[in-house]
């Protein structure tokens, strides 16, 4: 097995409505919200878990492709031309070939590109001017009224988070990496299936619609020109 190249892809997440990706109870202070986004720890800002893109990109590839494990566990397959286990990994011991595929980096806020379309923003605004407060409410079905209000957090939409999406090509057994460039087009397919469901909590209420603003072709990282500029 050898690494043959990297593909690179770089873009834009554009928040279309509200964005809440939690930060889990464990976080909340007291007096502080209920449902709070996941924020950066130093900057406050918030932004996009490289886990959370990863495992929606699996997951509603996994159902577009009928791949959906029948006692609800993460779907595993031995064949080494799926393009679910190849690209996105396994925990089985009976698979050969080689490393999980792709890298998902964690999506931080681009300020620039915030502030062309919130264009009330000034150059330093600070995390809590593209947040905003939705309350859901519980409808009690007998009195036909909401009740319970409970606030969340959300990104406003108009926001862009940067992200980055490394896809690593091995020849395996000789086969030139062709296998593996075969399911590089399954990236492209999870990233357009996204745009119609939506990103973290919330997302059959109206939250989480997101639009990916991409190259069409990924940039290539050779390791051989790489190793070359560090001898």
């Amino acid at each position: 097995m050898k690494l043959l190249h990297i593909k690179r892809l770089r873009g834009t997440i554009r928040v279309l409505t509200g964005l809440h990706v939690g930060a889990g109870r464990e976080v909340i202070e007291i007096g502080g919200m209920d449902n709070p986004v996941l924020k950066d720890p130093v900057t406050g800002e918030p932004y996009i878990p490289g886990s959370s893109l990863k495992g929606k990109m699996r997951s509603i590839l996994e159902a577009a492709l009928g791949k959906v494990d029948p006692n609800g566990e993460v779907f595993s397959s031995p064949d080494p031309a799926c393009p679910i286990t190849r690209v996105f990994g396994s925990t089985r011991n009976d698979v050969n070939y080689g490393p999980t595929r792709i890298i998902v980096r964690d999506a931080r806020l681009n300020r620039e590109e915030t502030r062309k379309v919130l264009k009330n923003l000034d150059e330093n605004f600070a995390p809590s001017d593209i947040l905003e407060e939705k309350y859901e409410n519980f409808i009690d079905r007998i009195k036909g009224r909401a009740e319970h209000p409970r606030p969340q957090e959300r990104v406003v939409p108009g926001c862009a988070f940067d992200f980055e999406i490394l896809y690593k090509v091995y020849d395996v057994d000789g086969d030139g990496g062709r296998i593996d460039e075969s399911l590089y087009i399954n990236i492209d397919r999870a990233l357009v299936l996204i745009e119609h469901d939506y990103i973290g909590g919330n997302g059959t209420r109206g939250c989480g619609q997101v639009k990916f603003i991409r190259p069409n072709l990924p940039e290539i990282i050779e390791p051989e020109k790489l190793l070359q500029e560090v001898s």
